[in-house]
């Protein structure tokens, strides 16, 4: 705290503005309990109160809320006009938040007609008056102009940083201003995207900044207006009354009609039987006992209320969301961490040869060891080596360092841990090893072994949160690993840096990793076990993690020169749709401002009814606007055709180039195993999965992939509508199943059942809507959905959505089966086990509730779809080892596997790619697979 800290020390905490901050800290991974509540708001706005409490001890506190619109929404209609609805889950929340504040007999405080910072403002104007000194806990900036010397900005922490308190000075250093009441002024003039105040137009940050040193105030850059040039004079002189509302509306109001009792305030002793309750009520098993560390005065014993009461609690659903954050008691921002200064350890430093061949012995010697390398890249294929840490006992570990400069001394070392890494007696442990694999296959070593990534475990434990190292420490163990921002400073990026770092402190951050990373596997290892999930990890994700190293590794080649030619006549077309578009609209404008396009379409042309406006107040141009108004106008033809054009151009025809690897002159994607909920593959630096083929353009790009040289070619292999087999075996239909087993063309058999007619008269046009609606089933298509698709009216779409639930019956029936399994279990399963929780099953929200039940149907299949693939590439990698075919498999793409092989071997390899696949997994209906082989992989597709 500051020296200002006195007996009298107030807290007024701006609920809104926690509550929203706790929810979102949450987003990725929210608390569900077992009633289907999302918690999380609740449970981290209490652990942050709790956390103040503890901490700052104050005297008197208290909690205020906005309710209803203000007078600012009376001098502004657009007010927080942009602001979307509040969140079910916060609105639910609220109200939870009331109850524990009543039972902790905390105050909770608000005026109507007036914001939370009004009242915040107006009580800690007063409290100063009375002699406090006031903390308003908040996340927002505004708050910044009551700071004096007795009233503080008390920001929470956020992302491993510490709680901020603005005074004076730490105000006119953040905000450039020579007093904190001139924020206002700088508010009035740039605007607040947040509260929609509209400021000047024109003006951004770093001018409202120059305006207030330079002329004080927003009323004194109206009175010099004269010395300002060009533009900016035009601006302000036209924006006065704006810029005067948009200061009265920044302006916190301090004369609120509310009285300061302070007696009202104090800090009082709890209602703990209330507490306990509600706590209960929302699983909050943990928050008990934090509940008792923050109030540890009104608790008997040690082994009184804390014991019995942590243990009372019963979870009657099996394994929800919020068991996961059961660690994470007091969220990101708590200084309760376990960190390497609190915690003992031995961290050992392994210079010399002599030293590393000691612990190589050590290693050899162990079933499981962890390591992790440091290195000068995160691009594994041009990484060197600066370290490889390893760690075979909780809080022990070792460091080798390499020297970046001597690439001799390096080797030398390496060959002395080649046995370690090469023994296959040895289960390896890491955290993305995939990364750590390749960079010692530059070196000549490959790491054999059993392999257990933490990162791909989490991913399969929890699919839809995050897996770096750090959340999992945080999350799992409850501890704050050393950033490697605090070694190499804020511009870290570069990893370069990281090898003039101190041995020492090299050191404690590398075994650290290795370290966590070991504790790691042995929290999840038996949490895979729990969940089933323990054969999907060691029969498909490990196995995979190995064929995509050889993948990325292999690299595919890239006609260059052929994309150049494509490149000059895209600049060829963009140029003759330029000259078009100009002489639709009368006039030569920038076709890539969206200000100058929409005034255009909207203003000149009239197109459109009631035309979408942005923030800003320009109209919206996006891509949706324009597909809406396609075929009204040629014009929006042409710019949609110029878009696309432009978009080839810029993401692929002239970006894939600089993706070629200047030594192996190869293109080498990375794929993700822990990015799709689903289970897909994701492909990165570049997308390889994202390659146009809808378009006759886009297909062209295609072409730029080629075979290794004269003497290969190009296996294009794919599976056949797998995603409709997949649920034809999943929801066991007899009707779809026989359709597939009979060999028919699945689409065309659709539109017989549901067209009520003999499958020879079906038309090109009802075989289209059938298949639309074959695949829209999967993705939960609505009749409305299916009308925007097919160009049916909306009773059209129902009838043909009912003919095609009555045609297959047992498929409708599996449907409303998975989204009671999804209410049941708070997941649903693949074929093979992969889980997809849906906390958002339960929500009272129609709209959220309906995408949930969607995944409930959507993400079995596709998830069976990619672990059919993952398995078919894994048996396809073994068999090509196996009879030592040079055959590579090169990338994957959803349902696609491509191959570069030389001429010789491809009708075997052929045969055997089309087997494979076909029986990686035997189903009730049969898997097809089209090969296709070319010069390129257009040409092979």
């Amino acid at each position: 705290m500051t020296s200002q800290d006195c007996d009298k020390k107030l807290f007024l905490l701006d609920a809104y503005a926690l509550i929203f901050r706790a929810y979102y800290a949450f987003i990725k991974n929210p608390r569900i309990n077992s009633q289907g509540i999302n918690t999380s708001a609740i449970f981290g706005f209490t652990n942050t109160l709790f956390d103040l409490i503890k901490k700052e001890n104050p005297s008197h506190l208290a909690v205020v809320f906005d309710v209803g619109e203000t007078f600012r929404h009376r001098e502004y209609k657009e007010y927080k006009a942009n602001r979307q609805e509040t969140p079910e889950a916060i609105r639910i929340a609220v109200p939870y938040i009331h109850q524990i504040l009543e039972a902790l007999k905390i105050p909770c405080m608000s005026k109507e007609g007036y914001e939370a910072d009004d009242v915040i403002g107006t009580l800690a104007k007063k409290a100063e008056r009375e002699g406090y000194t006031t903390y308003m806990m908040t996340s927002d900036k505004d708050y910044a102009q009551l700071v004096s010397e007795n009233i503080f900005v008390f920001k929470p922490a956020s992302r491993g940083n510490d709680i901020e308190i603005w005074d004076i000075e730490a105000v006119k250093d953040k905000f450039q201003v020579e007093t904190p009441s001139q924020v206002i002024d700088l508010l009035g003039m740039m605007g607040d995207n947040v509260d929609n105040i509209p400021g000047i137009p024109g003006v951004g940050e770093k001018t409202a900044k120059q305006f207030i040193k330079e002329y004080g105030s927003i009323e004194n850059l109206f009175a010099h207006s004269s010395e300002l040039k060009g533009k900016m004079r035009e601006k302000v002189e036209a924006n006065k009354e704006l810029g005067l509302l948009s200061k009265k509306l920044a302006t916190i109001e301090t004369n609120v009609p509310i009285e300061f009792n302070y007696e009202s305030l104090t800090v009082d002793k709890p209602n703990v039987d209330q507490v306990i309750k509600i706590f209960e009520d929302l699983e909050f098993r943990n928050m008990i006992v934090n509940f008792k560390k923050t109030y540890p005065n009104i608790f008997e014993s040690e082994n009184g209320p804390e014991k019995d009461l942590s243990n009372s609690v019963s979870v009657t659903g099996q394994r929800s969301l919020f068991d996961t954050l059961d660690q994470d008691i007091e969220m990101k921002e708590s200084s309760n961490w376990k960190t390497i200064e609190n915690t003992d350890h031995l961290y050992q430093l392994t210079e010399t040869p002599m030293a590393v061949k000691l612990l190589v012995e050590k290693l050899s010697k162990q079933n499981i060891v962890c390591f992790d390398t440091e290195t000068t890249s995160t691009d594994s294929m041009i990484a060197e080596l600066v370290g490889i840490s390893f760690s075979y006992e909780k809080a022990k570990g070792y460091y080798v360092p390499f020297n970046t400069k001597d690439k001799e001394k390096t080797q030398e070392l390496i060959e002395i841990l080649r046995p370690f890494f090469e023994n296959e007696n040895i289960a390896k442990v890491g955290q993305n090893l995939k990364y750590d694999y390749k960079v010692l296959r530059r070196y000549q070593v490959e790491v054999k072994g059993i392999l257990f990534d933490t990162m791909i475990a989490h991913y399969l434990i929890n699919p839809d949160a995050r897996h770096n190292m750090d959340i999992l420490a945080e999350t799992e163990l409850n501890y704050k690993p050393i950033s490697i921002e605090s070694l190499i400073g804020k511009k870290g990026k570069n990893q370069k840096l990281f090898s003039s770092v101190p041995l020492d402190e090299q050191k404690e951050y590398a075994v650290e990793d290795s370290d966590i990373t070991l504790q790691l596997k042995n929290k999840l290892d038996p949490q895979l076990a729990k969940d089933n999930l323990k054969k999907l990890f060691t029969e498909i994700e490990m196995p995979l993690m190995k064929v995509l190293v050889d993948m990325e590794w292999c690299g595919i080649n890239l006609d260059i020169h052929a994309l150049q030619d494509m490149s000059k006549e895209l600049v060829e077309d963009l140029s003759r749709l330029e000259k078009e578009i100009y002489s639709l609209a009368g006039e030569v404008f920038n076709i890539n401002s969206p200000k100058q396009l929409g005034d255009i379409i909207f203003d000149k042309l009239k197109l459109g009814n009631k035309p979408k406006k942005t923030k800003t107040g320009q109209y919206a141009t996006g891509e949706e606007v324009l597909l809406k108004l396609a075929h009204t106008h040629k014009i929006i033809d042409l710019l949609l055709e110029y878009r696309q054009l432009q978009k080839l151009k810029s993401t692929y025809v002239d970006a894939l180039p600089d993706e070629v690897n200047p030594i192996t002159k190869r293109v080498h994607t990375t794929f993700a195993q822990t990015v799709a909920a689903t289970g897909r593959l994701a492909s990165n630096n570049p997308n390889l999965q994202n390659i146009p083929i809808r378009t006759p353009r886009g297909q062209e790009i295609r072409k730029a992939f080629i075979s290794k040289d004269h003497n290969h070619k190009i296996i294009s292999a794919d599976y056949s509508q797998i995603e409709l087999r997949i649920i034809a075996a999943m929801s066991k239909d007899s009707a779809m199943i026989n359709s597939f087993n009979n060999g028919e063309d699945f689409h065309k058999a659709t539109a017989s059942k549901v067209f009520h007619i003999p499958m020879d008269q079906v038309t090109k046009e009802q075989r289209s809507h059938a298949k639309t609606i074959n695949f829209g089933i999967i993705y939960g298509v609505s009749a409305f959905g299916l009308s925007e698709q097919t160009g049916l009216s909306r009773s059209e779409s129902k009838n043909l959505i009912d003919a095609y639930y009555a045609a297959y019956p047992e498929l409708k029936k599996y449907i409303s089966e998975q989204i009671e399994t999804a209410r049941k279990n708070g997941f649903v399963e693949t074929l093979l086990g992969r889980r997809r929780y849906l906390p958002d099953i339960h929500s009272k929200n129609n709209v959220v509730r309906s995408h949930a039940e969607r995944n409930a149907v959507n993400a079995p299949i596709q998830g069976t779809a990619a672990d059919v693939i993952k398995i078919a590439m894994i048996k396809i990698h073994e068999l090509l080892h196996e009879k030592n075919y040079q055959t590579k498999l090169l990338l994957q793409v959803h349902d696609e596997l491509v191959f570069d092989a030389p001429d010789e071997e491809i009708k075997e390899v052929s045969a055997l790619i089309k087997n494979t696949m076909e029986n990686s997994v035997r189903m009730e209906v049969p898997l097809i697979v089209d090969v296709g082989v070319g010069t390129n992989w257009l040409e092979a597709h």
